[in-house]
């Protein structure tokens, strides 16, 4: 059987690095074919250049058995080859229909003719069961809506090859459902997916086969229902990877943070926080699991100064903080590893070596008179970029040169670093392979056994039962239940982020 994609030695280089060495992938029609690697191995590279966005220094493509040059994504787009990205190309003040059609707008007499492309995206729409309305607007809907925009998007112009980025990094629990469901009715429909991820649950449960790279190498391709997720891991990273977090029990001391009946409106000015007590002490780690969109992300812009505080108080080791400024918080020793990584936690036409000083940068040695130290700066950014693995040509390389993932741990170094004696922690592995996640949940361990208190919120069930030592469920702006890991699983805690009021381990 012949591959409809075959990517042969291919070399990327980029100033101080080369991205892919000599790397090979073949993916058959009809496969989903998983892209596996750490953070920075060069996945996204590879299929930069099967999309056309990067050439490369060495190696062919075939398609269907045919040599191709892919110089730019309209090649791309021609050969039947779409790409669905990590960070969503969509306009936002645009509907649906106006993304999905930009650039390839059908006409009639010269105007676009919208009625005609809202038909055939709903058609789309309902032939693979993606559910997305032609007319709302991109800012109007949520996250896993606007994926499924993109897949929309690459499927309107054609595409038999879809290469998703990280498709799930940025999805709930039941949107990587639904999501694996459409990727399942897009190859019984005869398509072709490559998932670069590093999911290891995700490729045993979806994918056919898998390639896997590591440091710009191709370690090889392995068939999914012969391997394990713990053969992947070894090969993704080198080593055994322990997936069960090693920690002593908590030592709780003094309260750290000390909230209570908080309530937190949205920009419609209605009430997501509602009332809300909560209490982290010093010396553990409490998670708080929820479905998306019950006030968590709220909770945290109000404890971190990104948003108003309708009512209630926000204490830091019994200081009031409610409403202050961000610098103000931060000052009063909260560090904060946001869930936007780029919205919030970086400034990415900046280097990543100023990224890393973005809390500190006023303050000695980093700054005297007003004036930066840049030599000081940079010296801390190579520190940092060493110690957390932050994999860049250099602290001069602007941050969104960077992957996802290493993005990632320089905002974690940088927070992590300064000590706080409180610590939030929102989706901190979000992008993060197994071998980093390995790394950061044993750096909060750390923290907590420093006696600093960690607030860590994660959509990721098993890594709020692996990590935390008490778990706040919160449902409807409120937390409903307090309960123990070891008290607790994941069934008994989805029925709690749902609103159900289920009997606690012990009671009768």
């Amino acid at each position: 059987m012949g591959y409809v994609i075959e990517m042969l030695n291919i070399r990327k280089e980029f100033p101080g690095i080369v991205a892919n060495d000599n790397i090979t992938l073949q993916v058959e029609k009809g496969e989903i074919h998983a892209l596996l690697g750490e953070n920075g191995a060069g996945k996204s590279t590879l299929m930069n250049v099967l999309f056309g966005l990067y050439q490369p220094e060495k190696g062919e493509i075939r398609v269907n058995e045919k040599k191709v040059a892919i110089t730019n994504p309209n090649i791309a787009n021609d050969l039947g080859i779409g790409m669905v990205h990590q960070h969503f190309m969509l306009v936002e003040p645009f509907t649906v229909t106006q993304n999905i059609i930009l650039g390839k707008e059908p006409t009639k007499m010269g105007k676009i003719n919208i009625k005609k492309a809202e038909r055939e995206i709903q058609e789309l729409s309902d032939r693979y069961g993606l559910k997305v309305d032609p007319s709302a607007k991109i800012r109007d809907i949520s996250v896993g809506m606007q994926q499924r925009v993109e897949i929309l998007k690459t499927l309107y112009r054609g595409a038999e090859v879809l290469i998703f980025d990280e498709p799930t990094a940025v999805l709930t629990p039941q949107e990587i459902k639904e999501l694996i469901t459409i990727m399942k009715s897009l190859v019984q429909e005869g398509k072709s997916i490559i998932l670069i991820t590093h999911k290891l649950k995700e490729i045993m449960e979806v994918c056919d086969r898998c390639t896997v790279i590591r440091k710009g190498k191709g370690i090889g391709t392995v068939q999914v229902i012969q391997t394990n997720p713990n053969e992947l891991a070894s090969l993704m990273v080198g080593r055994e990877i322990n997936f069960k977090t090693e920690k002593k029990p908590a030592e709780p001391k003094e309260i750290i943070l000390d909230i209570n009946n908080l309530i937190v409106k949205d920009s419609r000015k209605v009430d997501l926080v509602k009332g809300l007590d909560l209490q982290v002490r010093g010396g553990e780690i409490v998670g708080i699991a929820g479905v998306d969109g019950n006030g968590q992300s709220e909770l945290i812009e109000a404890i971190t100064g990104l948003r108003k505080s309708e009512s209630g108080t926000i204490k830091i080791r019994n200081k009031n903080i409610t409403n202050f400024k961000p610098r103000k918080v931060t000052e009063n020793g909260v560090g904060h590893i946001p869930q936007d990584r780029h919205k919030f936690g970086l400034v990415l036409d900046y280097s990543i070596g100023e990224n890393m000083v973005l809390q500190t940068y006023y303050k000695k040695p980093y700054s005297r008179a007003k004036i930066l130290n840049f030599k000081q700066i940079y010296e801390k950014a190579k520190t940092l970029i060493a110690e957390y693995d932050v994999r860049t040509p250099s602290e001069f390389t602007k941050a969104r040169a960077l992957s996802g993932g290493n993005q990632q741990k320089a905002i974690i170094g940088r927070e992590i670093d300064r000590s706080p004696d409180l610590l939030i922690a929102a989706q901190p592995t979000r992008g993060l392979d197994v071998g980093a996640i390995e790394f950061i949940h044993r750096r909060l361990i750390e923290e907590r056994d420093k006696g600093k208190a960690v607030l860590l919120v994660s959509f990721e069930l098993d890594e709020v039962l692996d990590v935390s030592d008490r778990i706040a469920v919160m449902f409807d702006g409120k937390i409903v239940a307090d309960v123990k890991p070891v008290e607790t699983n994941e069934q008994e805690l989805g029925l709690l982020m749902a609103g159900s009021t289920v009997k606690k381990a012990g009671e009768k």
